[in-house]
């Protein structure tokens, strides 16, 4: 049998910062219903295949749970059967949760989404409607519209005249768009967080332009009745020497200022054998770059999923994570802005975060490790802002859940977020 903790338990091992993996054993679609705000959601089935990629250390504090299906003892003997040495149950579930009067959450990503809201709230991002950027568009107005989501995310639907622009490359990329102060930049993503985050970013960065972020995404320019283009493929692929170096200097003073830590080969060693503490190694370039060429034991993790998806990169709360920018030959743009932002957004969610700075052993390896996890369509929760055939009404009800975040945030107490 299994032994269990409470739900107090776990709240208190969150706040002292223990390292604890907390898992939803159930479909996506039912954790997307309710859960922990710092829950991961991995099916018993991919616990198996995936443990030592997701919970590197055998000895670190893992609780299951489910709502009543069943599913915790036999997760529970796969884990302990690889050798995890400390697996406990949820005492009585997420009910156990619900009774112990703590806050649960919806949707996926919660508490990536969360932060976000907080950026919002904290820093009051600017932001323009819908209804504004079109007639922005139509007037030929000096605008430079960047889409911050994954490319293929961009390539299914976007706003006209928009550019694919992956959050962790906005810093890198987003001038080589707009190279003239007067031009306006303009983030948007499906609906709000990586807007948020990818306009703070270049707000935070110094960047001489106007940046506004489009409120609510897609999801918004719908909404408005406006129409989106679908199949474009615009992207930035150079970026001009000089300001790749400007990047890296505004990157590296946000990260200075988030606590983030440079760290070289030597350290890195150091951290590796440190068998006291959970690692996570991240490359944070673009797939395609990660794939031509990346450091051993580092996992492909685009920066700007790596802030959207944490959850999902890295469900050990409490763990060490070290981001690396290193390319096959660390030439052109691979200068470590991309490390560096994404670390800062890290360091602002409680994570220690450092950054591998070169000269590195020259060891590359082009096969990937463990890439990001694809998900079955068994179980599936439907996204109401992926597509772009989603009802009016979840869509309407997906931004008021994310308006209420910040509050929610509040009552739960466990986050440990600051904002710059």
């Amino acid at each position: 049998m299994t032994r269990t903790l409470s739900a107090r338990d776990v709240r208190a091992a969150l706040l002292v910062r223990r390292e604890l993996a907390l898992i939803d054993l159930r479909s996506e679609a039912e954790f997307a219903r309710a859960h922990p705000l710092f829950a991961s959601q991995v099916t018993s089935a991919e616990l198996t295949r995936e443990a030592p990629l997701r919970l590197p250390r055998r000895d670190v504090l893992v609780v299951l749970y489910d709502d009543g299906e069943g599913l915790v003892e036999a997760a529970a003997e796969s884990l302990r059967g690889q050798g995890y040495t400390e697996v406990y149950a949820l005492e009585h579930g997420l009910s156990g949760w619900r009774n112990a009067g703590l806050e649960l959450f919806q949707d996926v990503n919660s508490y990536s989404k969360a932060f976000g809201e907080l950026v919002e709230a904290r820093r009051h991002t600017p932001s323009l409607a819908a209804e504004e950027l079109q007639a922005l568009i139509a007037q030929g107005a000096d605008i430079a519209i960047v889409d911050a989501r994954r490319f293929d995310e961009y390539n299914t639907m976007s706003i006209p005249t928009s550019t694919s622009v992956p959050g962790a490359e906005l810093v890198l990329r987003a001038r080589a768009l707009a190279p003239r102060p007067e031009t306006t930049i303009v983030v948007n993503c499906a609906g709000r967080t990586r807007s948020i985050i990818g306009t703070q970013s270049l707000l935070n960065a110094g960047v001489p332009n106007k940046v506004v972020a489009l409120r609510n995404g897609t999801i918004g320019w719908t909404l408005a009745g406006q129409q989106l283009e679908t199949r474009q493929t615009r992207r930035v692929e150079q970026v001009a020497p000089t300001l790749a170096r400007e990047a890296r200097e505004r990157a590296r003073e946000v990260a200075y200022r988030a606590g983030v830590r440079w760290i070289g080969a030597r350290e890195l060693a150091l951290l590796s054998d440190d068998a006291s503490r959970t690692l996570y190694r991240f490359d944070v370039r673009t797939p395609e770059e990660y794939a031509a060429g990346h450091l051993p034991r580092f996992r492909g993790a685009p920066g700007g999923q790596l802030v959207q998806e944490t959850d999902m990169f890295a469900p050990v709360r409490g763990a060490r994570i070290v981001l690396s920018d290193l390319g096959s030959a660390d030439a052109g743009e691979s200068l470590g802005v991309r490390a560096d932002m994404t670390a800062s957004w890290l360091a602002q969610m409680g994570w220690e975060v450092l950054v591998l700075e070169g000269p590195v052993p020259d060891a590359r390896e082009t096969s990937e490790l463990a890439p990001p996890p694809v998900r079955t369509a068994a179980g599936r929760y439907r996204r109401p802002y992926e597509g772009t055939d989603n009802p009016r009404a979840a869509m309407q009800a997906y931004l008021e859940w994310e308006y209420g975040l910040v509050a929610q945030l509040a009552r739960d107490a466990t986050h440990g977020f600051f904002v710059l």
